[in-house]
Order: structure tokens, then sequence, then C-alpha cells
């Protein structure tokens, strides 16, 4: 590919704005679902004061202490449900990535490409979020961030793929480190937007959030333009057989067995880093500081996360810095599951732990992208997206039994699959400084056999 010009760099770094608004669906309801704080209403109660949860107590005995609107949780009466019903809709949501990521991603490989698959995807996750904050029940919710869950699974791998397709191999890893940078600023934004809410209805975050996100939406569709690569991999291809191949490239990943074996290495990786990654967000109100902070402090372990990915992304070998990371997030989250400890060192544990999971996942989904060719890569990244959303589907329910009974449940499972899963990088070629391919023909002198 010739020398990228200023016009397709600023192309790409608006298509990987998208990722901004991806964090903030992702994380929201670390605010909307919060469990509100709670007092009771007379000060020489004893039975009130020693109790730890107000579900054992007379509902005239205690009050929520800011307005009941402010969380789903009080509002719906949610608080004493169980913890199966109370994570429905953030599990409700990781789902609806899940089944999006497997229908979306190939019609990005085949009949759709990148930019139709982007512009449907930004234009789903933004209207269904929207529409959320009408909802009446935990039901209505559910479904609507199900629906939510489903539109945005395309809107990380589509926005990545397009934005890396569209320039030389100079740009590809700077564009790539922007969207990550994006993705952390889109998730420092939510504290702030937050904070501002916090004695308004949960309603008001979906609407400042989603809002932008539908303009920006509108704005993609008229300025992004195809991915020139894909152009030029189906340029032969009519219409008809491009619906004929919807799934063709599912099935190119699994012809021959190292590429299987890649691709399910690599998956493996995937799961356990979003496991630690979209956990620890989570499990910060088990460790006692303020919520706004904590998740202010996690998002701001992001900023020198992605600034340094963005300096040694071209100087670090792929296999050993991931391999490094995904044993450092491990380790750092078993110590959060220890008991005694200061609450400082937990935190700093916590925030150490969140921010090699977020360098792990950086390097993972870069990885990613230059393992295989341009006619599988969309459907090979969506396939990690959807196991990195698969391990994260795991933590609502870890986070919620880890607070019922022991951290053990949450950062103890977080750490054993952080480092349980990153050695699976061992089985993986290193692909520093390696240039992208189009076809699998270009990658069939590199496989050992054939399925």
């Amino acid at each position: 590919m010739s020398q990228s010009s200023s016009a397709q760099i600023l192309q790409s770094l608006f298509v990987a704005f998208a990722w901004a608004f991806d964090a903030q669906q992702i994380f929201i309801t670390i605010f909307t679902e919060a469990d509100p704080a709670w007092h009771c209403l007379k000060s020489n109660d004893r039975t009130c004061n020693a109790a730890s949860s107000p579900c054992s107590l007379h509902p005239s005995s205690w009050v929520w202490t800011s307005p009941s609107d402010t969380s789903t949780i009080s509002e719906w009466d949610l608080n004493c449900s169980g913890k199966a019903l109370s994570s429905l809709p953030t599990s409700a949501f990781f789902m609806g990535c899940l089944i999006g990521g497997f229908m979306l991603s190939t019609l990005a490989d085949s009949v759709l490409g990148r930019k139709k698959v982007l512009v449907l995807s930004c234009l789903i996750m933004s209207v269904a979020g929207a529409l959320t904050a009408l909802s009446p029940n935990i039901w209505v919710y559910s479904v609507l961030r199900f629906v939510s869950g489903f539109g945005r699974s395309a809107v990380t791998t589509c926005s990545l793929v397009l934005c890396t397709e569209a320039v030389d191999d100079k740009w590809r890893h700077r564009l790539s480190m922007s969207a990550f940078l994006f993705f952390t600023l889109g998730f420092l934004s939510l504290p702030s937007l937050a904070y501002i809410c916090r004695r308004s209805s949960w309603r008001l975050l979906y609407l400042f959030t989603c809002i932008p996100a539908l303009c920006y939406t509108i704005l993609l569709n008229f300025i992004a333009k195809e991915s020139t690569r894909w152009l030029s991999v189906n340029e032969n291809t009519d219409k008809a057989k491009q619906f004929c191949q919807v799934f063709s490239s599912m099935k190119k990943l699994v012809t021959t067995r190292s590429t299987l074996w890649k691709l399910v290495s690599i998956m493996i990786v995937g799961y356990g880093t979003g496991m630690v990654y979209y956990g620890m967000p989570l499990s910060v109100g088990s460790l006692g500081p303020n919520l706004y902070l904590s998740v202010a402090y996690n998002a701001l372990s992001e900023l020198p996360t992605s600034l340094a990915s963005f300096f040694l992304v071209e100087k670090v070998n792929r296999r050993s810095s991931l391999v490094a990371l995904t044993l450092s997030s491990g380790i750092f989250s078993l110590f959060c599951s220890v008991k005694g400890m200061t609450r400082a060192i937990k935190l700093a544990a916590e925030v150490i732990a969140f921010f090699s999971a977020c360098m792990a996942l950086n390097v993972t989904l870069i990885y990613s992208t230059e393992l295989f060719p341009t006619c599988v890569r969309n459907s090979a990244l969506a396939l990690v997206r959807q196991a990195i959303l698969l391990g994260s589907s795991m933590a609502p329910f870890l986070v919620a039994e880890g607070r019922r009974t022991s951290r053990l449940w949450s950062f103890g499972i977080f750490g054993i699959a952080g480092c349980c899963c990153g050695l699976f990088v061992l089985f993986l070629p290193e692909t520093k400084g390696k240039t992208l391919t189009d076809n699998m023909d270009e990658e069939m002198p590199k496989e050992d056999s054939t399925i």
C-alpha cells in the first residue's frame, strides 16, 4: 500500500472514535446498577444498625440515602431479589454481544463490508441505549440491554479492522492504539457524567451517552469510506455469490489445523483477559472506596497503558509481552482476594491488575489482526472478541457471589483464569514486523496440514 494521506489518517481516527461510545455502553451499568447506600431511620435502633443488609429489616426501619431512582437496584427493589436477577441486565448485554458477534462479523467479511456493518452496529447500539431510559421494569430493561449488546458486538471489530486496513504499515499500529485511547476516554467520561447525575435518575446517564452516539453514527455514514483491502478482495464477486458465502469466512478459519489452533489459542487468551478486564471495574464496590473515584482510577490506569502501548507496540514481541501481562494481571488479582490487607493496598493491587489486563487486551486485539488475512480478519477478530465477552459475561455472577460470600469467588477466579489462559500465547507464532496478508493462499505455505 502507498503512503497514507492526511485525509486517510483523519478518517481512520474518526472511525476509531467509535470505541469511546462502545466503552460507555459496556461500563455504564457500574453506575446505573450500583448497590445504593441506605441508612436506618432511628439512630438508636440496634437491630437496624447491626444489620449489614436491609433485606432482613422491616421496610419502615430504613430508607435509601439517595433518591430511589438513582439506581435500577433501588428503583425496582432488586437489592433482595438474589444475584441472578440483579445481574440479569449485565449478563443479557454480554449475551447479546456474543450472539451479535457471530451474526454481524460474517456480514462484514462478505456481503456488507466493514463500513455498513459498523454504521448498522452503532445505530442499533445508540437507539437501543436511548430506549433503555424508558424501561418500566427489569425485564424490559434486560431486553433492551440485550439489543444494545447485539448492536455493539461489531463496533470495535469493524472499527479496528476498517481503520487499520485504510492506512499503510507505518500508521497501522498507531491507529490501533488510538482506538484503545478513545476507548479509555469513553470509559473515563463515565465517572464524570455519573457524578453529575448522582442525585438524578439513572435514565439520564443513558440519554447523555446514547444521543451523542447517535449523532456520531449519522456523521460516520457520510465520512467513512469502505476498506480498499476488502473491496479488492471482493471486487470480482457478485452479490449472489457473496450472499452464498456469508459464512465462508468461518469455514476458512477451520480449514487447516494450524489456523484453527491459532484461533483457539488466541480465543482462550482473550477469555481469561476479558474476565479480568471486565471483572475488575465491576468489583470495585467490594473494595470499599468511593465508587466514582474507584472507577475513575480504573479508567485513568488505562491512559498510561494506551500511551505505553502506542510507543511499545512496534518494539516489543507479541508473545513475550502478552505472557508477562497476563501473568501480572492474574497474580495481582489474586492479591485482591487476600484477607487482612488494607484498603489502599487492595486498591493498588486492583489498579495494577487492571493496568496489566488493559495492556494485555490491547496486545491481544492487535495480535489477532496480524494472525489472519483480510478475507477472514474481521471474522477471526470477532471470534476473539466473543471469547473476551464470554469471559466478561461470567464476571457479573462471580462479582455478585464474591460480594455475598468471599472475594475468592471474584478476584480469586479472575487471577486463576488470567494466569492459566495467558499461557496459551506460547502456542502462537510471532507476528511483530510482518506485513498483513489478504488471502488464505498467502497463508497456506505457512500451514502444516489440512483438515
